[in-house]
């Protein structure tokens, strides 16, 4: 997902209170421990496809953003909570063999679901990861099998409804803040790369899903790379201000830049 119309954010807001008391009797997710052996690797572990964008975002004569319907309209929009959740999953739970050889599409697609229908808070044992024959990493796969991954992984209903959507209706504290940037770290240090929900909430000019994948430390701020499923060519930027302990994003295709709210998502939402 990324902006919504103003439409959209209507009834968002108007809904808002009947789904968090749905979602809240659900429960919400608590994140599995995972060390995985080796780094994410933005060239060998995400989609070679971008989650397109629904509406063209720029900015008027006055340096206002504004925002209309793309024509002709993109035909895989609204995914990106699919896609990094996804991207996850074959990191965690996959494992791709280009030494054997490739197979048909049924079975493929019956990997892929594998793979996807896995709950990303409880990875899989080394031993027990599937494999995918034929190609050397997602990227590959994905450039190779791009309308097959589209199919199988999810629909748009995924972003929407997932389980911990819930947590945007609470306040996000500089201290939550503060406490999230620092289990990032731990993260990405243990080769755990965590999902990540950013949002400006209630007004939802930003409600988007990225995956965090590395940091950079210095006295003044934290620099995380993130791969962002709108922009799948390089790795993005997420900056945490130690001082003011708030997280922003620059200024792109979807966004005119500034402060993000963020948390978590498959793990313990309160933390």
């Amino acid at each position: 997902m990324q902006n919504l119309s103003p439409h959209l954010r209507q009834l968002v807001a108007w809904f808002a209170p009947l789904l968090l008391l749905a979602l809240l009797a659900c429960g919400c997710a608590t994140s599995g421990r995972f060390t995985a052996k080796r780094p994410f690797d933005f060239h060998m572990d995400t989609f070679a496809f971008a989650n397109g964008l629904k509406w063209d975002y720029q900015a008027d004569a006055k340096g206002r953003w504004t925002h209309h319907l793309q024509k002709p309209a993109p035909d895989y929009t609204l995914h990106c909570f699919v896609l990094a959740r996804s991207a996850r999953q074959f990191f965690q739970n996959a494992r791709f063999n280009p030494s054997l050889p490739r197979t048909n599409q049924n079975s493929y697609a019956a990997e892929i679901r594998q793979v996807t229908a896995i709950d990303p808070s409880h990875p899989l044992p080394e031993d027990r990861r599937i494999v995918i024959p034929g190609y050397a990493n997602l990227r590959q796969f994905s450039a190779a099998q791009e309308p097959l991954l589209k199919a199988q992984c999810g629909g748009a209903w995924q972003s929407y409804l997932q389980r911990g959507n819930w947590r945007m209706v609470f306040p996000l504290t500089r201290r939550h803040q503060e406490k999230l940037a620092a289990q990032l770290i731990e993260d990405v240090t243990n080769h755990c790369p965590p999902v990540v929900h950013l949002l400006r909430f209630p007004q939802l000019t930003l409600n988007h899903a990225v995956l965090v994948i590395a940091a950079t430390q210095t006295e003044q701020e934290i620099l995380f790379s993130i791969y962002d499923p709108n922009q799948p060519d390089a790795p993005e930027t997420l900056r945490f201000d130690r001082a003011s302990r708030t997280f922003t994003l620059p200024a792109n295709r979807y966004w005119p830049g500034g402060r993000v709210d963020v948390y978590g998502i498959y793990r313990d939402l309160w933390h």
